[in-house]
């Protein structure tokens, strides 16, 4: 097991935040091999992140699209994290994925999850997880103010989840959502956070220290903190360590 804490790099602001994200995740593409399975997370950061990379030259043939979580909307509408990736990185003329593995969100909260839990199964090619074997090559994470990251929000039930890869989250924000349990996430050869801005700063120290939720994280790989000055509260400092 790696520490949670990882390395933490440090750059200027959001759009330089977004910019190192979109390079790390194009350098490892360049350099990956079939099957390169990498998790999508929502939010602003990743957003712009998409954009830059959607811009990139790259073979994505040998890439896994998949999602940290989803809230339990249609794919159209605007608060789904399917949308917002169809929108930003998928629009780019070079971005030609070998499987987009989105989650689903039609029948029921439970039975959409029972989907997706079955689909990572299915693509691991085993019902466990073993040590060495990682599920995901590059996982993408956010920290919420509260220390959440995907939707393992505090104080619900799913951070209890251990035999499951996927699970429904029906309470803890205005809508139901499915996300990745804390096995899945661990079982990551890489973890990269985005972490930008100030009211982050408190939950970001919390997390490295291993606090709940997103300090729940037991990785099995590497884990790396991409924060701006903002966030790192080093305003007057340029690059980070």
């Amino acid at each position: 097991m790696s520490d949670i804490a990882g390395t933490m790099e440090v750059v200027a602001d959001a759009g330089a935040l977004a910019q190192r994200a979109a390079d790390l995740i194009a350098e490892r593409l360049r350099t990956a091999h079939y099957p390169f399975r990498l998790v999508l997370s929502g939010g602003s950061t990743p957003r712009a992140a998409y954009q830059l990379l959607a811009c990139k030259d790259i073979d994505w043939d040998c890439c896994e699209l998949f999602f940290s979580d989803e809230r339990f909307v249609p794919p159209d509408h605007p608060d789904s994290n399917y949308r917002m990736v169809r929108d930003t990185l998928l629009a780019g003329e070079f971005v030609r994925p070998r499987k987009l593995l989105a989650i689903p969100t039609d029948g029921t909260v439970q039975s959409a999850a029972d989907r997706y839990d079955e689909t990572l199964r299915q693509q691991y090619g085993a019902g466990t997880l073993e040590a060495g074997v990682p599920l995901f090559h590059l996982t993408l994470l956010g920290l919420g103010e509260d220390g959440h990251t995907a939707s393992l929000l505090p104080d619900q039930p799913v951070l209890q989840e251990r035999a499951r890869w996927a699970a429904a989250v029906p309470q803890g924000r205005g809508e139901p959502r499915i996300s990745l349990t804390y096995p899945a996430i661990d079982a990551s050869a890489l973890i990269v956070f985005l972490v930008s801005g100030a009211a982050k700063r408190d939950a970001l120290a919390q997390a490295r220290a291993g606090s709940l939720p997103a300090g729940g994280i037991k990785p099995q790989g590497e884990v790396l903190w991409l924060v701006d000055q903002a966030a790192a509260g080093e305003e007057d400092q340029g690059y980070g360590f």
